[in-house]
């Protein structure tokens, strides 16, 4: 008995400090914010709802980058499929308006086609193959008509507008171009802004513009077949 007697002091004095050490720590702790669980609700359902928009965005991203690898494999082939036909159309289609020749289109970059330029080389007649450019200004003419006519045999319309495009042909060039025309009138309905005679013999119907008076024009149409 005598020892519990010593002993209480001692309890009663720690349990004491004890209680004052929880109450300044709950001061510490400020005042409670009875509205945390309704704001820990709220917080939770805006995480779980951000959760939800991240996983869509990352699935979104990936499924737009596998469109895009099928966008970029079937633009690759279908370029691939029209630059083959159409240099095989402008070997023909050089030929034709020169006469005879040779010519084509290249890649310059092999690896990256549908960023990389485009090289055309030509040789007519009795000369050798050579970089567009260094050719002369009627045979430059010559050779873009001949590329713009491949390209149409690789994608036909039925209606063709042509401004003055054979303004810069002399008379021998003037004649296969004429007859190149001819040949595709079959598919095409060609309208031709033209001052050449033989160009405007192959036309159907021909219209033209006059200044009978000063300032005053006047349009004429002749049915020819």
């Amino acid at each position: 008995g005598e020892g519990a007697d010593i002993d209480a002091p001692v309890i009663r004095m720690t349990a004491e400090e004890a209680i004052t050490e929880l109450r300044a720590k709950i001061d510490k702790l400020g005042p409670v914010n009875m509205m945390a669980i309704e704001q820990f609700a709220d917080l939770d359902t805006r995480y779980t709802f951000l959760t939800t928009q991240r996983t869509d965005l990352v699935d979104s991203i990936a499924q737009t980058n596998e469109a895009i690898k099928r966008i970029d494999e079937t633009t690759h082939a279908r370029f691939r499929e029209a630059f083959t036909a159409i240099n095989a159309y402008f070997q023909q289609t050089f030929s034709t308006l020169f006469g005879g020749g040779r010519a084509g289109i290249s890649l310059l970059d092999e690896t990256d086609p549908l960023e990389s330029g485009i090289d055309i080389v030509a040789s007519p007649p009795g000369k050798r193959l050579q970089s567009v450019m260094l050719l002369s200004g009627g045979e430059k003419a010559l050779t873009a008509i001949a590329l713009m006519f491949a390209i149409f045999k690789y994608k036909p319309s039925p209606f063709c507008l042509l401004d003055e495009i054979d303004a810069p042909l002399d008379d021998a060039n003037i004649g296969r171009f004429v007859e190149m025309l001819r040949s595709m009138l079959d598919h095409t309905q060609f309208i031709i802004i033209t001052h050449n005679r033989k160009t405007m013999e192959i036309a159907n119907r021909l219209y033209g513009v006059t200044m009978e008076e000063p300032g005053v024009s006047k349009l004429i149409s002749i049915q020819l077949n």
